[in-house]
């Protein structure tokens, strides 16, 4: 009798043992940016559920951090605090900042086949750009854009402009922002808070020049080339009179587009679906204009692994990231927001295709890959960014001039970055 039921509470104690290990589950939490607001978290929410049903056994918590510097700070104040997330979509120019601090591994250490190894080489090569260092790949893309132009094309007719030729070069965007400007409205507006560095590097770029080195330890702020490409901003408004002088607000740009005070915009694509749905006027989406070339840096967030996580939690990471930048999830998350398919394969997708087709304006962004160039990113990078906007809001303040403003932001990116060299 006592035999019979000590194997009875054995048989027991050991099932109980199977089902438990069967019904573990491997947690993941992951800091997300949503400097845009309320939609992108119901979309991001929606392929959380829709790969926690293919894979239950994992669970996923999506801590939603305002903007990128929000999630960056937040996601390195838990590794801190030992409550470490797993994963993080972070601004894509953090990359040598989250090496140095040795908060991050690479996706090379973490894929083992020749598939995966395979995924890691699918995405468009210019997004890539700021993914990569010292040969190894530390970011995945994700909620990636470029600068396009957003423009009115009612405006456009009324000015007596061809409403589907919008400027390719500078010149041409100083004319047409002439014959545009009137009392109650501006030809063009770039923003100048926010992100003035990335929104220059778009110019820099057109004007043929890079703002750093791959290796992000050297600046090229007082290079000729640079030097006019701020002049030229300056211009548009102190000279051409087609933009406002000082200022211009980049949380406030796409209102001011939407309520037709301004005819064209520089802005990320990431607004795309926003104008879409809110523009009550016909409007367009084009390339940048280029002066010596065309040009815009990419923008937007890459999704890093932490180094504080066991196997299993990288291994889910993994599998995390890799369906969520899947083809299919990826056209989803382009059509619902305006973000690019970050792969080729997302465009070969149905969904994606017949959108494109459907509304054209979608497949700038991507076109605009060919001409694309990295973000601005070096080490100390928030330091470095810091100089190099306020040199340019001196500037487009009227209290420096280009050169001096950008001589003196080249003296102090050189001491900041001379330990790196």
């Amino acid at each position: 009798m006592f035999q019979t039921t000590k194997k009875t509470i054995l048989a027991a104690l050991v099932a109980s043992s199977v089902a438990g290990f069967a019904n573990a589950k491997t947690d993941l939490t992951m800091y997300y940016p949503v400097a845009v607001g309320g939609p992108i978290t119901k979309v991001v929410d929606g392929i959380i559920a829709d790969f926690e049903k293919k894979n239950p056994d994992i669970d996923v918590n999506a801590i939603y951090a305002g903007n990128y510097n929000d999630a960056r700070v937040k996601a390195l104040a838990a590794l801190k605090s030992g409550k470490p997330a797993q994963l993080s979509v972070m601004f894509s120019i953090d990359i040598h900042e989250l090496m140095n601090l040795d908060a991050i591994v690479p996706f090379d250490d973490v894929v083992s086949t020749e598939q995966e190894k395979k995924w890691l080489n699918s995405f468009y090569p210019a997004l890539m750009e700021n993914g990569k260092a010292k040969g190894k790949t530390w970011g995945i893309p994700f909620q990636r854009s470029t600068i396009v132009m957003y423009y009115n094309k009612e405006m456009f007719r009324a000015a007596g402009l061809d409403p589907e030729k919008p400027p390719k070069t500078w010149e041409e965007y100083v004319s047409m922002g002439k014959k545009i400007t009137n009392a109650d409205q501006w030809g063009a507006m770039i923003p100048s808070t926010g992100y003035p560095y990335w929104m220059f590097g778009a110019l820099t770029k057109q004007n043929g020049q890079k703002l750093m080195n791959s290796e992000g330890n050297k600046t090229n702020f007082n290079d000729p080339a640079v030097v006019e490409a701020l002049t030229f901003w300056k211009s548009l408004g102190s000279e051409h009179k087609i933009m406002p002088e000082g200022m211009i607000e980049w949380g406030t740009l796409r209102q001011n587009f939407l309520e037709q005070k301004t005819a064209m915009m520089w802005h990320s694509t990431g607004n795309l679906s926003a104008v879409k749905k809110n523009a009550k006027f016909d409007f367009g989406v084009a390339m940048l204009p280029g002066n010596k070339e065309l040009g815009s840096p990419t923008g937007g967030g890459n999704f890093y692994l932490f180094k504080k996580s066991t196997d299993d939690e990288r291994a889910a990471a993994l599998k995390l990231v890799k369906f969520m930048t899947a083809p299919e999830q990826a056209a989803k998350w382009s059509i619902a927001t305006g973000y690019m398919g970050v792969s080729p394969s997302a465009y070969d997708t149905k969904a994606l295709k017949e959108y494109v087709v459907a509304f054209p304006p979608a497949a700038v962004a991507r076109d605009q890959l060919k001409y694309a160039t990295a973000e601005f990113s070096t080490h100390q990078a928030g330091r470095v960014r810091k100089i190099l906007d306020d040199a340019i809001q001196a500037t487009l303040s009227g209290q420096k001039s280009a050169q001096d403003a950008l001589d003196s932001a080249q003296k102090q990116a050189d001491r900041i970055l001379s330990r790196y060299k």
